[in-house]
């Protein structure tokens, strides 16, 4: 017999079998102290180099991490933690776009490497997203890593102005060359902790065909009665154009830059 009571070749209690799809619980939380003990592990007794993109600090940002307080209780006083925006204010160390072109941006954050880069909310602001993914592959040491959130599905917000939303395929795309580490999916709620991976074998799971399973995590499909009650209880006026909803929801990708 083997633990849980099943005989040898059989799936006990829970257990599931190789190669099948797991919704596996999490938090954002938890997800960037695994992330900060892979910096750590990466960088050993050296103190890192870390670069969050879209730094600034905005009244209206009460759900938003502190990355350059994270970093400094974990790293210490010696860490080397730089703030990037397009405009000035708290929290901005440099200004710059992360679209401009790579000379630029080593003139003014230097010629180092980072051993970590944050890019939390912004590429669905950015104009040329593609080309800012590139930029922040390309300023990883080999080893390197990058922790990238953005919009799958929420209202516009122009800061200063909104252009795309991402699906984790599509962030995956964008960054081609960064090996996934973890891919999981966040909420919007302020206070609400709640995030979720989908694993195959204990792997995020980077096939397209798990995207039947996240449609029918997140999807919700109302009837035409359902849709005028959703609707009438808003606080302002909502116009009834579909009877599809889906939560705000973010796709997050953790990922290396492999040595080359």
């Amino acid at each position: 017999m083997v633990a849980g009571g099943a005989t040898p070749g059989e799936l006990g209690p829970g257990e599931l079998r190789p190669g099948e799809l797991r919704i596996v619980g999490t938090t954002v939380a938890r997800e960037i102290d695994l992330l900060l003990d892979r910096v750590a592990q990466s960088v050993g007794r050296r103190a890192p180099r870390v670069l969050q993109v879209g730094s600034r600090t905005l009244v209206a940002d009460r759900n938003v991490r502190n990355w350059r307080n994270l970093v400094a209780k974990r790293f210490g006083p010696k860490a080397r933690f730089i703030g990037l925006d397009l405009v000035e204010g708290t929290n901005v160390d440099c200004i710059a776009d992360i679209c401009s072109d790579m000379r630029t941006l080593k003139g003014k954050l230097g010629e180092e490497p980072f051993d970590l880069a944050i890019c939390c909310h912004v590429l669905e602001h950015t104009r040329h997203p593609a080309r800012a993914a590139r930029n922040i592959e390309r300023m990883l040491r080999p080893g390197g890593l990058a922790y990238v959130a953005a919009a799958w599905s929420q209202a516009f917000h122009a800061a200063p102005d909104d252009y795309w939303r991402f699906s984790a395929r599509g962030l995956m795309l964008l960054f081609g060359q960064l090996e996934i580490g973890s891919s999981f999916y966040s909420g919007g709620d302020v206070g609400l902790d709640v995030a979720y991976r989908v694993e195959r074998d204990g792997r995020p799971e980077l096939d397209s065909r798990a995207g039947a399973v996240e449609q029918g995590l997140f999807q919700l499909v109302l009837d035409h009665e359902d849709n005028r009650a959703v609707l009438a209880r808003q606080a302002t006026e909502r116009l009834p154009v579909s009877r599809t909803y889906l939560p705000s929801l973010f796709v997050n990708l953790i990922g290396r830059r492999v040595s080359r």
